[in-house]
């Protein structure tokens, strides 16, 4: 891999990869991807979930090498991936540190040039003018208050001695995110970056990314985001001749874009199969001729009349094996998602929470009554309790005051805003266990299939659940809540790294539902499309 990095490289930046093939257990998650960015260029990357999209924004970061093709960088490369690990004792100014090693370099760099300059040095002058025009390209002096502000206008936590061992997997995003917006890099790579910010927060990363004058890469889910800021779309689903496909326009030339190609391919493909069908039938029909003996009409030559029959079918073979050679795949279809039928219970309040709070983290006091059908979107800031409420709801959390109460025979199903630690068990026993555990507690219970969900792909049945992409194990989360056929649906952040289609179908499928659901979300476009339910605001 040619991988050659200059610092801060401004207008001279590139990124560029070509040819990219990444594979995985002897399949191949990218296949000769190749796309380049330049400055001020700000590119959305799409597909189903297990289409590689996190793996190619690790290829670009020259954190993963791929198995084919080659990547240049020229500039600095800043990545917020999906996960931020805890790195042991590593504090918030560490971390802090490692993305400003650059402009406290220059600084100090300065510094002691300024001091050379000042001891009439030989040569000082000119190490001084590098220094400051070094500082100045970094935007140096201002470095640690851009990720102050960043810090703030995200939500994250600004102690900088807290350790990252100590805070959520979002609450270290955030931090994360504001060290690489305050680094100001040439380019920066977004892994699903909307997941953990509140609508603060997200209007601030929104102004950030459109005023900066690097390329961004952003993967997403994020429908708005991605109208806000994408110039262009690459899309990593199948396309008919089996190429990523870039479009401009940005996420509406995208929309417009791929509908018109699906509607051609499923055109040529109709067209072709209509073709084959027809020649299949000429073909049976000559072959029939010559099995009852068929002549052409009198008057035809001898030779003509030997050999009119069979060059009619060696005529139509030769057509079939044009055909067949110049075939056109089937658009494949993608998974869809099935929403199982969930039971009502007339008359029942399934659940009801009267002035709940808890310490620290829930600290106005809340009433909430479900029934089926009910419907409720929680919204409100990061940190005011809207976890912790769903908890609460869901029995997994007693309150420190007021009452919580769930109807006996009601079932209960939970999508947290975190997915459950890594297992190495295949996702099939995973879900399998879960059965098991729900008919254990109700012998009589009807559960789901989870083939019948149209969550999961049957290869992705197999694979152990830490081998799966985030997006999978969301899948997979919502599948395990809808198993035992719950009257009661709390999800939390419930598109967090799930594909756009998914999104959609969730979205028809809540509206449909038997079942009450409690939904907490700061994704702007599932609340637009949810603007009927009740809402219920903790930040007032």
């Amino acid at each position: 891999m040619s991988n050659t990095t200059e610092l801060r490289a401004r207008s001279r930046a590139q990124l560029s990869a070509s040819g990219i093939t990444v594979e995985r257990g002897g399949r191949a998650v990218l296949n000769d991807v190749s796309v380049s960015v330049r400055p001020g260029m700000r590119l959305g990357i799409v597909g189903e979930n297990g289409r590689g999209k996190s793996t190619l924004l690790q290829v670009l970061s020259g954190a993963l090498a791929p198995d084919v093709g080659t990547v240049r960088r020229v500039g600095s490369c800043g990545i917020a991936e999906q996960e931020t690990t805890a790195d042991g004792r590593r504090t918030v100014d560490q971390l802090v540190g490692i993305e400003l090693v650059d402009a406290r370099t220059a600084l100090q760099a300065l510094d002691d040039a300024g001091r050379a300059l000042a001891d009439a040095e030989p040569g000082a002058e000119l190490r001084y003018a590098d220094a400051l025009d070094s500082a100045t390209v970094l935007g140096a002096w201002d470095a640690e208050r851009r990720v102050d502000l960043a810090l703030e206008a995200l939500g994250a936590i600004t102690d900088r001695s807290r350790r990252l061992a100590e805070m959520s997997v979002g609450e270290r995003y955030r931090v994360r995110l504001a060290c690489l917006l305050g680094a100001n890099h040439d380019f920066l790579l977004l892994d699903e970056p909307t997941n953990h910010l509140d609508q603060r927060a997200l209007d601030f990363l929104t102004d950030t990314v459109r005023g900066s004058e690097g390329g961004i890469v952003v993967v997403s889910h994020d429908r708005v985001l991605l109208a806000d800021i994408a110039t262009k779309v690459l899309d990593l689903d199948p396309s008919q001749d089996g190429t990523t496909r870039l479009y401009g326009d940005g996420y509406g030339g995208f929309l417009a874009g791929r509908e018109r190609e699906l509607a051609r391919w499923t055109q040529e493909y109709d067209q072709h199969q209509s073709e084959q069908r027809r020649l299949v039938n000429d073909l049976s029909t000559a072959q029939n001729r010559l099995q009852s003996g068929w002549r052409p009409p009198k008057g035809t030559g001898k030779h003509q009349r030997a050999t009119r029959a069979p060059s009619l079918v060696r005529s139509v073979n030769r057509r079939l094996d044009d055909l067949t050679a110049h075939a056109v795949n089937k658009p494949e279809a993608p998974l869809r998602f099935r929403m199982p039928e969930l039971p009502a219970l007339g008359g029942t309040t399934l659940v009801r929470v009267d002035e709940v709070t808890v310490f620290h983290r829930l600290i106005v006091p809340v009433s909430v009554a479900l029934s089926s059908k009910s419907r409720l979107l929680v919204t409100g800031p990061n940190g005011v309790g809207k976890s912790t409420l769903l908890a609460v709801l869901a029995g997994h959390l007693q309150p420190d005051s007021g009452i919580a109460t769930l109807a006996p025979q009601a079932r209960i199903g939970l999508v947290a805003q975190e997915s459950p630690s890594r297992d190495e068990r295949s996702t099939h026993t995973v879900y399998e266990s879960r059965l098991q555990d729900i008919r254990a507690q109700d012998p009589g219970a009807s559960t789901v299939s989870l083939r019948s969900l149209g969550l999961l792909s049957a290869a992705e049945l197999s694979k152990p659940v830490a081998e799966l992409s985030m997006g999978q194990q969301r899948r997979l989360d919502i599948a395990l809540a809808l198993a035992g056929r719950p009257h009661v649906l709390l999800l939390d952040e419930p598109t967090n790294h799930i594909s756009i289609t998914l999104v959609e179908e969730l979205t028809d499928a809540f509206g449909n539902t038997k079942a009450a659901i409690a939904l907490v979300t700061h994704d702007r476009q599932l609340r637009r499309d949810l603007a009927g339910w009740p809402n219920l605001d903790l930040a007032l």
